[in-house]
């Protein structure tokens, strides 16, 4: 877990998440609440999503606290009467959470993330939880779809230079790795999260030599283990006939080519090319690795076209998922005080209550073939039903903390649980989600109830919200 100063959290939040909590402070409004995180709508290009940032919007939950620091910064926005900044110097997270494992598929409408706590303390931690999960989310939904359109073959995340800043960049690597990218290049991530590290020369490295060849006898002579050679800096064919003199060079004294990338081009046709040159030279066993912004859309293309390539390196257009670069992913109170709380807006309508998330499975490899969206204290279907959602905080303390590789794990094999088509590009499949019977009758009534009190009748003044909705 990440190390932050007190003053960190707090302050890392929207101004009016401070403004809300002053409010309830003046008010003693701070009765249980349960806020729901949640995605409204697929992206036009996605089929399902994966899950993932968890750990780090933990870790930054359980370090909630208002120090000196924060409430005077508070005071300092203007919005917030000293007196009240100073009573959030008393503001820690004490409540629960529960949360879906990272590396889950799910799909919209089902909170990936509920938060039960007193209201302050649910309210306060809505920005900074969004934040930690939206851009991890985002990459690996993304990332998952890269490594289906690979098939089988290894993809290396490359994106760091073009992430918005290093701590994304960290995200970056960690979503991909769940999401089954077999390494990266960002040594950091490497180093701090035990990720395998992959990479090779940049054009400039052979740009600096008087001769491509000399170049890669070069990177030959000082290479740790087995080499990669870029070979497309001038002319990719004669850069792979450069490679295969090198390869035959070394090959006495016991090194040995890994493989060649391709940066630039045609890759199918190049590759093609390059792939009858190294078997015709007997180097079979080296690998054909193509970057030069790729994603899932141009992986399938040459996957599906038989294109010889062992490998894919896969930066900016993960890193910044480019084709669908926003979640409608949002936070949302569900209930408070004992009563369904929702949100009627035209096309934003919520679901009351805390909830639960149940996934059936069929056959002996439990292939998944429908959700059902529950009021949390529902009890399983039957036996081949699970629960998606686990109580991960207990009292503002982790009760479930899993390894990165343990998520990694799992996101393989969720995946093979659902069909192909479902993380391929341009093969948009459908997924069943539904609402229990229990979940609609309530929803039902705090529909009415709440259009009865805001539509039909004059408005209540009661400070606590209270009304007649039916209880929780």
């Amino acid at each position: 877990m990440a190390s932050y100063r007190p003053s960190t959290i707090a302050l890392a939040t929207d101004l009016y998440e401070l403004t809300m909590a002053a409010s309830y402070l003046a008010l003693d409004m701070n009765a249980r609440a349960t806020f729901s995180l949640f995605v409204r709508k697929l992206p036009p290009t996605r089929s399902c999503l994966v899950f993932a940032g968890l750990d780090v919007a933990l870790d930054r939950l359980t370090a909630l606290e208002f120090d000196e620091e924060a409430a005077s910064a508070v005071a300092g926005t203007g919005s917030v009467a000293p007196e009240l900044a100073r009573l959030m110097r008393d503001v820690r997270f004490t409540g629960d959470v529960w949360a879906m494992r990272e590396g889950r598929v799910f799909f919209p409408d089902e909170p990936v993330l509920e938060v039960d706590a007193p209201m302050i303390e649910a309210q306060l931690v809505e920005t900074t939880l969004l934040n930690a999960i939206h851009y991890p989310t985002l990459v690996a939904s993304k990332a998952v779809r890269c490594v289906a359109a690979a098939r089988r073959r290894d993809v290396v995340e490359f994106g760091l230079r073009r992430t918005p800043g290093i701590g994304a960049g960290l995200a970056v690597a960690r979503a991909s790795f769940i999401a089954g990218f077999s390494a990266t290049s960002n040594v950091l991530a490497s180093h701090t999260l035990a990720i395998p590290a992959n990479g090779t020369v940049a054009h400039s490295f052979v740009e600096a030599f008087d001769s491509e060849l000399e170049a890669f006898r070069a990177c030959a002579r000082t290479a740790a283990g087995p080499f990669t050679l870029l070979v497309d800096t001038y002319d990719t064919i004669q850069g792979v006939e450069h490679a295969i003199q090198v390869a035959r060079e070394v090959h006495e004294s016991g090194r040995r080519l890994d493989a060649i990338r391709l940066d630039s081009g045609d890759l199918d046709a190049l590759s093609r090319a390059a792939r009858a040159m190294l078997d015709r030279a007997g180097l079979r066993d080296v690998a054909i690795v193509a970057s030069g912004g790729l994603d899932e859309y141009a992986i399938d293309t040459l996957v599906r076209a038989g294109a010889p390539i062992d490998g894919f390196g896969v930066g900016t257009r993960v890193g910044m998922s480019a084709d669908a670069p926003v979640l409608d992913m949002v936070y949302k109170l569900v209930a408070y005080d004992g009563r369904p709380r929702l949100k009627l807006s035209t096309s934003k309508e919520t679901l009351v209550l805390p909830k639960q998330v149940h996934r059936r499975t069929e056959g002996a490899d439990r292939t998944s073939v429908e959700d059902v969206i529950v009021l949390r204290d529902e009890p399983l279907p039957g036996p081949d039903w699970e629960p998606l959602l686990e109580p991960v905080v207990r009292n503002g303390e982790w009760v479930v903390s899993r390894s990165l590789a343990e998520a990694r794990a799992f996101c393989a094999s969720e995946v093979t649980r659902f069909p192909a088509a479902l993380f391929l590009p341009e093969e948009h499949a459908g997924y069943r989600v539904s609402r229990s019977a229990e979940l609609a009758r309530f929803q039902a009534l705090a529909v009415a109830e709440c259009r009865r009190r805001e539509l039909d009748e004059p408005q209540s003044s009661n400070a606590d919200g209270g009304g007649s909705d039916p209880d929780v």
